[in-house]
């Protein structure tokens, strides 16, 4: 029988995991919001924007392949805690930098340990929730990603434009410290895959995950999932300033429009890719997002509700590819690899990510600090083609979970 209710603690659960993933994301995603004002307060150019945000990258994405080979050696509750607690002191260096060089360091740092957060996150609701019931919690855990846009990010570059750049990783400290009390007191312990003994070591293990043909197309379809968003999303703020022309005033209202419309989106998506077949769903988030995604890097300066409208329909394209693709992923790994595969999987898509963002900062050039950004509808090119080897790679990832459940038996039993 398929279970499709949420029991209590289950609902805690993802409580707990949603709140999480906002710290994370907002930490994240506070930095492209922050371009403009990074780019002029601390003088420097798109290409090194551009490596203050991969930084971050690249060191979750090395991370989680280190810590990928003890993913399933211990208690899923502790690694998230130690994890967490390593986030919230490399933000706190982020509050505290006073220049470029020292913000990189600290970036660097936070990457360490918030790279790894999310996949730990998968493997726990992986662990505790039966595949019908994945869409859903996807949806509510990723709802982390618009409640920074309606939340953080506007009181973020509120609290910006007051005290400068810094407050808003004080700010995300705050929070983060109440979220990791709430985590010691409320989530039990998750070591149910410790009963599933393995011969292999850490670096056999390791190396096992990584070497499975199976997991590699699920690695090679998340990381291009990736690749697109990070292309285009940290010149997002300097984009809409400069070539847009809106103001910096006008700036946080773009992000809680968008971030509200996606509270409302990303539940939707979340039931649709329960009831329906999740790789459809997908398949049409793609088409919507290339739509969009073309319209929107060639836009010339309209009215700001153009720009709102525009932005809501281009993350629901966004939206309506990541959570279905998500459940799929999460499908593929037996029980005793989720840990490492979660890991790699999340360090691959940081890497790319970094990767993706370098590459955008050596295509787009601004001529001096209030001068539009150039070669943006570039960008939007090299996405479109991304996301259509993308659709391609999620096709296989979806044959393979329909061959791993097979005809006669339900996706609890053997997902």
């Amino acid at each position: 029988m398929k279970k499709t209710s949420f029991t209590g603690y289950e609902k805690l659960v993802i409580a707990l995991l949603a709140v999480t993933q906002f710290t994370v994301v907002l930490d994240f995603m506070v930095m492209s919001p922050l371009g403009d004002i990074l780019m002029k307060s601390l003088e420097i150019n798109p290409k090194q924007f551009g490596l203050a945000v991969s930084s971050y990258a690249f060191s979750a994405g090395i991370s989680g392949l280190l810590a990928a080979g003890f993913a399933d050696k211990y208690d899923r509750k502790k690694l998230l805690l130690f994890f967490y607690v390593g986030f919230i002191i490399g933000t706190l260096f982020c509050a505290l930098a006073p220049n470029y060089e020292l913000l990189v360091a600290a970036r660097i740092f936070t990457g360490l340990f918030g790279g790894v957060i999310g996949s730990i996150g998968m493997a726990i609701i992986t662990d505790i929730f039966a595949i019908e019931q994945r869409g859903r919690v996807m949806g509510v855990v990723q709802m982390g990603f618009a409640a920074s846009q309606v939340l953080g990010i506007p009181i973020g570059l509120y609290l910006a434009n007051l005290w400068g750049w810094h407050s808003p990783f004080l700010m995300i400290v705050g929070l983060s410290i109440i979220i990791a009390l709430a985590i010691m007191q409320g989530l039990k312990p998750v070591d149910k895959h410790l009963a599933l003994k393995t011969e292999r070591n850490v670096f056999e293990h390791f190396r096992h995950v990584l070497s499975s043909k199976n997991y590699q197309i699920a690695f090679a379809g998340t990381a291009l999932l990736s690749v697109g968003g990070f292309l285009m999303m940290p010149f997002g703020s300097a984009f809409a300033i400069n070539n847009l022309k809106i103001t910096q005033d006008d700036l946080p209202l773009i992000y809680m429009i968008t971030g509200i419309a996606s509270l409302v989106i990303m539940p939707i998506v979340g039931r649709l890719s329960d009831k329906f077949d999740k790789f459809k769903v997908f398949a049409f988030g793609t088409g919507w997002a290339i739509v969009m995604t073309v319209i929107y890097t060639n836009l010339p300066p309209v009215p700001l509700w153009s720009i709102l409208i525009i932005n809501i329909l281009l993350f629901a394209g966004i939206m309506s590819r990541m959570i279905p693709s998500t459940s799929l992923m999460t499908a593929i790994p037996q029980m005793q690899d989720r840990g490492a595969f979660m890991s790699i999987n999340s360090s691959l898509q940081q890497i790319a990510g970094g990767i993706a963002s370098i590459v955008a900062g050596f295509i787009i050039v601004q001529k001096d600090r209030y001068s539009p950004l150039e070669n943006y509808p570039t960008l939007g090119v090299i996405s479109v083609v991304i996301m259509l080897i993308c659709l391609w790679l999620v096709y296989k990832v979806n044959v393979l979970v329909k061959h791993k459940i097979g005809p006669k038996q339900t996706v609890s039993e053997n997902a």
